[in-house]
C-alpha cells in the first residue's frame, strides 16, 4: 500500500473498528479506535509507514511487532517506525480500545528526545498510573475542544512525558532472569509463557476471577505462578490486575453513563465502593467522584464516533 501522509484517513490502513478522530495539528495525528471482532486468527503482516505511539485504553490483543510475538492491554504503550511489521490477533473477542499519536518524522527530528526512537526498532512497554491518566485527560481534553496552537502544545508536552517514561523503561523487565538462567532458555522460555498466558487469563476472564483459577487455567501451583510473574514482570499478579481494573473504571468514568460507584466496585472485583476508591486514589492519587468530572467531555464531540 502506499505510503500516506500524517493527517489522511486512518481506516484505509486497519481492520474494521469504529473512530474518532480528535485532532491533527502541526505533523501529527491523533485518534481513538475500538477494534470490531470479525476474525479471531492473524491479519497479514504489514509495514508501518510512518512513527506511531499506540495507548491501550481496555480489552486485550495478541501482537507481532518485527517478530516477536506478546500481549496487548490496557496497560501497554507501542512506539512503532516506519518499516516495522505488525500482525494482530483477537483470540479473547473482547475486542479493545486504544488512542493512537501518529507524529511525522520531521517532527520528529526536531526533538532531541526522540533520537532513541528515531534509531531502533519499534517499543513495546507499559505504561504507569500517573502516564496513563495524563493520556486519558489528554483525550478528555481534546474531546472538549482545543484550538490548533493548544493541540499541538500539549501534545508536544505529552510527548515529552511519554519519551522519557520509555527511555527510563527501555530495557526488558526479565532481563535479569534472562541473564539468570541464561544456559536454560527452556526455563526463560516456559517462564515467559505462564506471564503472558497469566496476563491472557486475566483479560479475558474479568476481574472477579480468583487466585486459584487463574493458576488452574494456566496449569500452575499459585505460589509458583505469583513468583515467576513477578520476576518476569517486575509486578506482583495483584498489582497487575488492580493496574488492569483501574483503567477499566476509568475507561468507564469517562464515558459519562451514569452508574453508581457501588455498581462499578461490584463489576469490577472491589470489596465495596470504599475499596475501590481507596485503590484508585492510590494508583491515580484522585478519588473516583474526581475523576469522572476530569474525564467526561463536558461538550461531546459534534462528529462523534465514524
Amino acid at each position: 500500500m502506499p505510503a500516506e501522509g500524517v493527517g489522511s484517513d486512518p481506516r484505509r490502513r486497519t481492520t474494521p473498528a469504529r473512530w474518532r478522530v480528535l485532532g491533527h495539528p502541526d505533523g501529527m495525528l491523533i485518534y481513538q479506535v475500538r477494534c470490531i471482532v470479525e476474525d479471531h486468527g492473524w491479519t497479514e503482516a504489514a509495514a508501518e509507514d510512518r512513527h506511531k505511539i499506540v495507548l491501550g485504553r481496555s480489552g486485550a490483543y495478541r501482537r507481532r511487532l518485527n517478530g516477536r510475538v506478546g500481549l496487548s492491554d490496557a496497560t501497554s504503550v507501542l512506539l512503532t517506525r516506519p518499516g516495522d511489521e505488525m500482525a494482530v490477533a483477537h483470540p479473547f473477542g473482547c475486542g479493545d480500545s486504544y488512542t493512537c499519536l501518529e507524529i511525522d518524522s520531521a517532527v520528529l527530528r526536531e526533538r532531541p528526545d526522540a533520537e532513541r526512537w528515531l534509531g531502533r526498532d519499534g517499543w513495546a512497554g507499559t505504561s504507569d498510573a500517573t502516564l496513563d491518566l495524563a493520556h486519558r485527560l489528554l483525550v478528555a481534553e481534546f474531546r472538549r475542544g482545543l484550538d490548533g496552537f493548544e493541540m499541538a502544545e500539549r501534545l508536544h508536552r505529552f510527548l515529552a512525558r511519554l519519551l522519557h517514561h520509555s527511555a527510563l523503561n527501555a530495557d526488558d523487565p526479565g532481563a535479569e532472569v534472562e541473564r539468570a538462567v541464561r544456559r536454560r532458555p527452556a526455563t526463560l522460555a516456559a517462564h515467559r509463557r505462564l506471564a503472558d498466558q497469566a496476563r491472557e487469563v486475566l483479560a479475558d476472564s474479568g476481574f472477579t476471577i480468583g487466585l486459584d483459577e487463574v493458576a488452574r487455567q494456566v496449569g500452575s501451583s499459585p505460589h509458583h505462578l505469583s513468583r515467576v510473574f513477578q520476576r518476569m514482570t517486575g509486578s506482583s499478579l495483584t498489582a497487575y490486575r488492580n493496574r488492569l481494573r483501574v483503567r477499566a473504571v476509568l475507561d468507564t468514568l469517562a464515558e459519562a453513563d451514569g452508574r453508581p460507584l457501588g455498581a462499578l466496585a461490584s463489576e469490577y472485583g472491589f470489596a465495596d465502593q470504599a475499596h475501590l476508591t481507596r485503590v484508585v486514589r492510590e494508583q491515580v492519587g484522585h478519588p473516583p467522584a474526581r475523576l469522572r468530572r476530569l474525564l467526561t467531555p463536558s461538550v461531546e464531540d459534534p462528529a462523534g464516533a465514524a
